[in-house]
């Protein structure tokens, strides 16, 4: 099966002024679609080619070459896509509140851990609020470059590649940080994909 570029949940310009639809153009338009061009062109021919995305990630995560990361980039951003809206940011409510003061002692403290993670995180990667089924509790982890968060289970994610914020925040990291966190996530997202393991 051919793997396509999903669309996005609102239009190029909704993430505005925080994130400009000329980001997005290049982000989404480019970037993501070059993973979505180049997986094809990889796995024409071979095993792979008639696997969901999700399989592909399995069978290649090991091997960590070309296939993986381009699914891996082509998933990742997908869920980078859902972890914000227009009109984002601020504090979640109900039983993600409650767990997230729960496993972090407040979500003032939540927020500082989940922007340092983004900052420190070296050269291109993500930050993620995940949740680990064996602890039974959340958890920020930072992957590098297109590595993903498995087996814990991701509920937000946060690209700081550089081409996810250079041309609105140029160097400024922690400024695009401290927008994503106020302003854009998607906590209904979030919540959703905590009800999937039980939580909710």
């Amino acid at each position: 099966m051919t793997i396509e570029l999903p669309e996005l949940p609102y239009s190029q310009n909704d993430l505005e002024p925080y994130i400009s639809a000329n980001t997005l153009s290049f982000h989404y338009g480019k970037h993501h679609q070059a993973y979505v061009t180049n997986l094809n062109k990889l796995i024409a021919g071979t095993e792979f080619e008639n696997l969901d995305l999700v399989e592909i990630i399995h069978k290649t995560a090991k091997d960590g070459g070309g296939i993986f990361n381009n699914a891996a980039q082509v998933w990742n951003h997908t869920f980078y896509w859902k972890s914000m809206k227009k009109n984002g940011g601020g504090q979640p409510s109900g039983e993600l509140l409650d767990k997230i003061n729960e496993d972090f002692g407040s979500f003032d403290a939540f927020k500082e851990q989940f922007a340092a993670a983004g900052a420190t995180q070296f050269g291109s990667g993500w930050a993620w609020l995940v949740y680990d089924t064996n602890a039974k509790k959340l958890e920020i982890v930072k992957t590098a470059n297109a590595d993903m968060p498995h087996p814990k289970l991701p509920l937000i994610t946060m690209d700081v590649w550089e081409h996810a914020y250079y041309l609105d925040y140029q160097n400024a990291r922690p400024k695009y940080i401290d927008d994503f966190i106020n302003n854009l996530v998607n906590w209904d997202f979030a919540s959703e994909n905590l009800k999937e393991v039980g939580c909710e």
